[in-house]
């Protein structure tokens, strides 16, 4: 009998079958009572443990001792995602601590990973329906701890981006609630983390109570980059990650009363090629006007590139050389399209402008680091680009220093 099959006979029989819920429980939510109130029952224990016994029996792993949960906690992190199975035997291993695999399952890059003490969790997203459907979402959350369950893994990093109300805030808290504690009651040691906008002020009308769920889940994982999603200025080129904004949404997040080691600053290891309609005399690119969320103006007028091409743009096209903005702290570089001729402005990261978001994040008390994304460097052959992607993975490292 399958996981969902009897956590829905338990529910259904705390809803319907004169089961009463802890009163602290039925603030979560409809439902939610009822829901957490079974994951404590004897037989749902009884049934994750029988799972765990079977998943153990069948360890990929050449020593069955490395499909454990990771049982230690580290005084720092650097949390990756992983969207590709092709290079993560070229990671930087020593210093990660938390890889979620985005998009895909590999066993050997959780045996290889447990080997190193370095935790994998899966990546958990879902859209806004689930949360005012019961059942949808009771099929979720046990989908996800059956599935970390049969493979291993070390817990959820969960991503959602969608627009919601402070008054639909409540419906999300419940649910990661919810996550977390059948993640914690079902696989000891688990890690549950959630990923948030660069700044808590409800940036791409993401309106979550950010304090509330800060203080479920293990850490949360600030995406600091996409900080031009919503442009209510002049439509124009800028980084993707400014110092002082992104400075000013870790300080948000500070001000709500979340603990700085309970926030990972997330940091781009790509940039934006924008299309410019003029270039002024002082290298200010004017980009078309496209919506999103209610803005006019937003980085979606221009496309991502990866650092690895990033640096080919800037080798094979520039016209000016890497550049350097003061203000934002941030490279960026112009070029013209050969055949067209059209003008493009690159906002981009490398070493030095990680660097300082790294240094912050450490000043700052900060829990740990990380890029998005772990494929976006150059792991071929060509010298020149190994020795740029070894640069970036050293530049991260440096936050784990004393």
């Amino acid at each position: 009998m399958g996981l969902i099959v009897i956590w829905s006979i338990l529910v259904s029989f705390a809803l319907y079958g004169g089961v009463t819920c802890l009163q602290n429980d039925v603030t979560l939510g409809h439902g939610l009572g009822a829901e957490l109130q079974q994951v404590r029952s004897p037989m749902f224990s009884e049934h994750i443990s029988a799972m765990r016994r079977s998943a153990a029996q069948n360890c990929p792993c050449t020593d069955p001792s490395l499909c454990d949960t990771i049982k230690t906690t580290r005084s720092k992190e650097i949390f990756l995602f992983s969207v590709s199975p092709n290079n993560w035997q070229d990671y930087d291993w020593d210093h990660i601590t938390t890889i979620t695999m985005f998009g895909y399952y590999d066993p050997k890059l959780m045996c290889f990973a447990h080997s190193k003490g370095v935790r994998v969790v899966d990546l958990g997203g879902f859209g806004a329906d689930l949360l005012t459907n019961d059942t949808a979402r009771m099929e979720w959350v046990m989908s996800k701890v059956e599935f970390a369950i049969i493979n291993h893994l070390d817990g959820i990093n969960l991503d959602i981006e969608f627009a919601l109300t402070k008054e639909e805030a409540p419906l999300l808290t419940s649910f990661v609630q919810m996550t977390t504690e059948v993640f914690k009651q079902s696989i000891p040691y688990s890690q549950v983390t959630f990923d948030v906008a660069w700044s808590p002020d409800c940036i791409d009308l993401r309106c979550y109570d950010h304090k509330a769920i800060a203080d479920t889940v293990d850490f949360v994982f600030v995406m600091s980059y996409d900080e031009q999603s919503q442009i209510f200025g002049d439509c124009i080129a800028k980084a993707n990650s400014p110092y002082e904004q992104t400075a000013q949404g870790v300080e948000a997040f500070l001000k709500l009363g979340i603990p700085a080691k309970k926030l990972v600053l997330g940091v781009p290891w790509y940039g934006y090629n924008y299309k410019c309609l003029t270039v002024s005399e002082t290298d200010v690119c004017t980009i078309p006007e496209v919506p999103f969320r209610g803005v006019n103006c937003s980085d979606a007028a221009g496309n991502q590139k990866s650092f690895v091409n990033v640096m080919k743009l800037l080798v094979l096209n520039s016209t000016t050389g890497r550049k350097w903005n003061a203000t934002y702290k941030a490279p960026y570089f112009d070029y013209k399209n050969s055949e067209t001729g059209e003008a493009y402005q690159v906002w981009y990261d490398d070493t030095q402008s990680l660097q300082l978001r790294y240094d912050y994040a450490k000043k700052m008390g900060l829990y740990g680091v990380g890029p998005w994304n772990a494929d976006l460097l150059d792991y071929g052959n060509d010298p020149i680009g190994r020795n740029q992607t070894d640069a970036m993975w050293a530049a991260m490292a440096t936050f784990l220093n004393p």
